[in-house]
């Protein structure tokens, strides 16, 4: 087992390395390619492997430049409200590009398209009596407050197929002059797949099957359109061939171009879109840039699917759940909480049960952070911490994390390892009543608090803030309030539970002290102020609302 350590420097998890990454020269075909066309790239190592689904398998990620990483991804389709399974892919890659970032310190060049012109967007143009323009940008908008409500950093840059229709049409040309590509005597173009040969096919098998629309005036049936004859009052472009609008293949392939040339590191997307629309992408990109390898690793997302269907979720099943509507009953750390459950490869259930673990594992860790506090400011007493224990969990959960990141991004088992490490540090800060004067060790519970809170935030959950660092204008009156009330009542309590000497019962003349108290506890929670008794001492945190309250006691119940 080889180990990196996990080195914390401004908030950030470093690789344990002595020397920067090295330069690797192409070796040749891939021998997991099932063409036996992939080379590995010349470059640098980034340190990682990776599942590239251009060989099916696990391949280390050499990057062109050191340090920085280009990466393009297919965007939406901006014609309706987006969905949470569009919402996973996005928030999967996102959490990739910030291990890659936070982690491994490489720099992400993320370039995004916007198809914002497509028959969706065309008939529903029609049907609300707009310009498809207006729909275009509605939807846009809407899908760029969507990922920051998920705390999906923007990409580079975002680019609008329709801002870019020159240099399609550019592309197209260049695609054939090269041989690769026809025009009909309607102004459709084609490309033409037979000019290619066997080069073609390499996501076929992938499980996804797809048909091209059948014309007579194709070469073969495989063709598929990289510019279509505009039909009576839909948009169009002046071009050589006549006024139409581009296919949808071509506009990934000239956008990513527009941006990284005829080079690219990593092509993301779900699972559904490597045939035909990756394959596609692939065949038009090296026809026009006449070159052997486009993009070097393609990474697919699995599928969102409702628990118990087989059928991914999507509009036209109709079998959706949209993000706004998601976020009236969940937030967006638990949403990441629940992505970081599987691999981003593989398929997952969604249901209240599965997002329910995911809240309660977040329960878990708000546990401990709250205790660890409590306990490194004197107000929490427990029995002898195992403190030589703990230190050397923590050391092997920064590995045990650094090298399941490494393998593929796992975050099931980087997960894992975290959320093993949470629960020891709950097992040893159970409250007791009285101290029995065994040393404290705030350092460790220091230590485990902050390796959690860096790891949290390089998959974007932000849970862990301090009271202090939030106690600024009215709520940090609130807070102060909070503090002198509890910090009263905490007297109060002790005062109640001080025994007579040389017995374990209570004065019965303070009972109605410690009922007062309960009474105070119990009336605030409501009000969003729970406070928990722990042995003689007490803390405090402030919850949104009576739901939050009763979702957090379901979850510590659970």
């Amino acid at each position: 087992m080889w180990k990196l350590s996990g080195r914390l420097w401004k908030g950030k998890l470093l690789r344990g390395v002595s020397s920067p990454a090295q330069p690797v020269r192409s070796t040749g075909s891939g021998s997991g390619d099932p063409r036996g066309t992939w080379r590995k790239p010349s470059g640098f190592d980034s340190g990682l492997k990776v599942y590239n689904s251009l060989t099916r398998k696990k391949e280390p990620l050499i990057l062109a430049r050191e340090g920085v990483a280009t990466w393009y991804s297919c965007g939406p389709t901006v014609y309706d409200h987006a969905h949470l399974g569009h919402a996973c892919s996005y928030v999967r890659f996102d959490i990739l590009q910030r291990i890659l970032s936070k982690v491994f310190g490489v720099t992400v060049v993320h370039a995004m398209a916007i198809t914002d012109i497509d028959e969706k967007i065309i008939r529903r143009s029609w049907e609300e009596n707009v310009c498809p323009s207006v729909i275009a940008r509605t939807f846009e908008d809407d899908f760029k407050r969507d990922m920051l409500a998920l705390n999906v950093i923007p990409p580079s840059v975002h680019l609008r197929v329709t801002d870019n229709v020159p240099l399609i049409i550019s592309f197209i040309e260049g695609i054939i002059q090269n041989g690769h590509a026809y025009a009909t005597k309607q102004g459709d173009v084609y490309f033409d797949i037979q000019s290619i040969g066997d080069r073609y096919g390499k996501f076929r098998d992938t499980g996804h099957s797809w048909e091209e629309p059948v014309h007579a005036d194709k070469r073969d049936p495989r063709d598929f359109v990289l510019w279509r004859k505009s039909k009576p009052q839909e948009p169009s472009w002046g071009s050589p061939w006549g006024r139409g609008r581009p296919g949808w293949h071509i506009e990934c392939s000239t956008l990513a171009s527009s941006i990284f040339g005829s080079q690219l590191d990593i092509h993301s997307g779900g699972i559904d879109l490597a045939f035909p629309h990756h394959e596609n992408e692939i065949a038009q990109s090296e026809a026009h840039h006449r070159c052997s390898q486009w993009a070097n690793y393609f990474l697919h997302s699995g599928h969102l699917h409702l628990k118990g269907s087989p059928e991914k979720m999507s509009k036209s099943l109709k079998n959706y759940v949209t993000i706004k509507d998601f976020m009236k009953s969940y937030s967006a750390s638990e949403f990441r909480m629940f992505c970081l459950f599987a691999s981003y490869k593989s398929a997952i259930d969604y249901s209240d049960a599965s997002m329910g673990e995911a809240r309660a594992a977040l329960a878990s860790v708000s546990t401990f952070a709250h205790a660890a506090q409590a306990y490194m400011k004197g107000h929490l007493q427990c029995s002898a911490v195992q403190e030589a224990f703990l230190w050397g969990r923590l050391a092997e959960t920064k590995s045990s994390v650094m090298k399941a990141l490494a393998d593929d991004f796992d975050t099931r088992l980087a997960l894992g390892a975290l959320m093993e490490l949470v629960y020891h540090g709950n097992c040893q800060l159970q409250p007791v009543s009285r101290s029995d004067g065994a040393p404290r060790s705030p350092a460790v519970f220091a230590a485990m608090l902050s390796y959690i809170r860096d790891v949290l935030d390089v998959f974007g959950i932000d849970l862990l803030h301090s009271k202090e660092a939030g106690a600024t204008g009215y709520h940090g009156n609130l807070e102060g309030v909070v503090e002198r009330l509890t910090r009263f009542r905490s007297e109060v309590r002790a005062f109640a539970l001080t025994r007579p000497d040389d017995t374990n019962k209570l004065h019965p003349d303070r009972i109605p002290l410690l009922q007062a108290c309960d009474a105070l506890r119990n009336n605030l929670a409501p009000l969003g102020v729970l406070i928990k008794d722990r042995g003689v001492n007490s803390t405090w945190e402030i919850i949104k609302s009576q739901k939050d309250q009763r979702s957090q006691e379901e979850d510590e119940k659970l």
